[in-house]
């Protein structure tokens, strides 16, 4: 009895550690398939990364626009751009500051970024006989084009988007753009002087 009951032990024994081997050469098995598959998606997460990345830092390169020197100053006043409207053959000056003098002399930055920067620049003008003021941005159609040249980035195309008039009070047509995108906005009196005519153009892409 004792043999036999001993017999079963060493049986019992053997069977335990057979299974336990057999365990675990399953359990390796699949944390290695695990571990290369997770070391595969991994791989497959950096390179797709990696790939963003790149195109990333294509899509971001700073595109180069067309040079041209303009004059730095105009009847005493700071320039900061030069604006050219062929349907109207309109070419000024801006003045870089805003004031009563200033608008009398020529068109000026009236509000928000810097000529040609992301964002919208505002510019005023009256609607005077002048050649170099806005008298004839009333005879503007959507779809004409207008250059915008400044010293330090270049000369960029803008196409006209918009045509409409306001009341002296709204001055929404000033508001900051959120899209990323460059904005001209051109301000001038209606003959009569009771509203304003605001004409809005974006960059051609």
């Amino acid at each position: 009895m004792k043999g036999r009951r001993k017999n079963r032990i060493i049986k019992s024994i053997l069977i335990g550690m057979i299974t336990i081997g057999i365990s675990y050469i399953f359990f390796d098995t699949y944390i290695t398939k695990k571990y290369e598959k997770q070391m595969d998606s991994s791989y497959m997460v950096q390179n797709t990364t990696a790939e963003q990345q790149e195109t990333n830092e294509i899509q971001t390169v700073t595109k180069i626009y067309p040079q041209e020197e303009i004059i730095k100053e105009y009847k005493g006043y700071d320039v900061c751009a030069k604006i050219e409207i062929p349907a109207i053959e309109l070419e000024t000056y801006v003045l870089k500051n805003y004031s009563t003098q200033a608008l009398n002399i020529s068109v000026t930055k009236f509000w928000g970024v810097n000529p040609n920067e992301i964002g919208n620049f505002c510019v005023a003008g009256h609607n005077f006989i002048n050649e170099n003021m806005f008298r004839n941005l009333k005879k503007l159609n959507i779809g004409d084009k207008l250059m915008l040249t400044d010293n330090t980035i270049g000369k960029i195309e803008y196409e006209i988007f918009d045509i409409y008039t306001v009341v002296p009070e709204d001055t929404s047509c000033l508001f900051p753009i959120i899209d990323g995108k460059r904005e001209i906005t051109l301000i001038t009196c209606t003959n009569d002087s009771t509203k304003r005519i605001i004409v809005k153009a974006r960059e051609v892409e």
